[in-house]
């Protein structure tokens, strides 16, 4: 074995490849410059994968693309090799680096042959551009479809909130005799105490300031219904606050009962409610409704009861209504 790696790389008893082209200048040049461009053409290949290579990491085959650099590197070591030997007779050296090429270039077409059906398998640009074309069809119908959506999300609330207010403007209308009725009632007790008060100028002040007094309570009064009734109708949004429920009852109660004629009314709330956290004006829209609707169900009179209900929680939140 050391004997013919010896004969091998030895290379004593050859003439060199210049030899057999007779040393004609223009044969060597022609071999030389040839091999050089190609040598460095092969060269230049693999620094090029290298380079695309170490940016992109991603790359599916890339332990294929090294195989086939080393490859193209050792195809161009053959070249420069040929060149070596026009004038230096070391063609051991050159077979051993034949050898390694072949090894090489055999590990990669067994290599590159498994790898087909999955190259293939790699959608193309025109599928890649299809598919884009299609995700993005799809992105702007989505788009669009959200669009409608809110548009007739707005359209809803705007025809809910036309609505609530509608059904206000009617409760406020159904209740509309009655409270002129009253309102012109208070205001004729402020009229008479007010002219009243003219007539006892002159007499005793006691009797001035107690006709001057009924008159301060009764435009109390009317402004408290007036302010009440303009709160109701008020358009606004919802604002919740802190609210203790039995105040919003009786003050509610204040502003119907007037109209509650031919209808007896007992009340029983809770005297330890929690506060609880709701839009005053709306709590009051619902309570009004109850009460007019109640009121709407005897025409002829009766009794409307307001009755606490049992719960085994001492402080309730919890209230029937309930018509007798």
């Amino acid at each position: 074995m050391l004997e013919y790696l010896r004969g091998l790389f030895g290379g004593s008893g050859y003439a060199p490849h210049g030899y057999c082209l007779l040393w004609r200048p223009e044969l060597i040049w022609t071999h030389v410059i040839a091999d050089a461009l190609i040598g460095i053409a092969y060269f230049s290949i693999p620094v090029a994968l290298a380079t695309f290579l170490t940016r992109r990491r991603d790359m599916v085959f890339s332990s294929l693309i090294w195989l086939f650099a080393a490859f193209i590197m050792a195809c161009g070591l053959t070249h420069f090799m040929s060149i070596w030997t026009l004038w230096h007779p070391d063609y051991g050296w050159e077979a051993a680096l034949k050898a390694v090429t072949a090894a090489v270039s055999v590990l990669t077409a067994v290599a590159l042959w498994p790898l087909i059906p999955l190259a293939l398998a790699v959608p193309s640009p025109a599928e890649l551009q299809a598919a884009n074309a299609e995700l993005t069809h799809r992105i702007a119908e989505r788009d669009e479809a959200l669009r409608l959506l809110r548009r007739e999300q707005a359209e809803r609330e705007r025809a809910e909130a036309m609505l609530r207010q509608s059904q206000k403007m009617e409760a406020i209308g159904q209740l509309t005799g009655g409270i002129a009725h009253d309102f012109n009632n208070l205001l004729m007790v402020v009229s008479g105490n007010l002219a009243r008060s003219k007539r006892l100028l002159g007499t005793a002040p006691a009797e001035v300031d107690r006709a001057l007094d009924r008159a301060a309570e009764g435009a109390e009064c009317a402004a408290k219904l007036t302010q009440q009734l303009l709160a109701f109708a008020r358009r606004a949004p919802l604002v919740e606050e802190r609210n203790d429920l039995n105040t919003l009852v009786r003050s509610t109660l204040d502003l119907v009962l007037p109209t509650l004629r031919g209808i007896v009314f007992d009340l029983d709330l809770a005297p330890d409610l929690w506060l609880v956290e709701v839009d005053a004006q709306q709590t009051e829209n619902a309570v009004l409704n109850l009460l007019v609707n109640a009121r709407d169900a005897m025409p002829t009179g009766g009794r409307m009861l307001s009755q606490r209900a049992t719960c085994p929680t001492p402080r309730t939140l919890d209230q029937r209504w309930s018509l007798l």
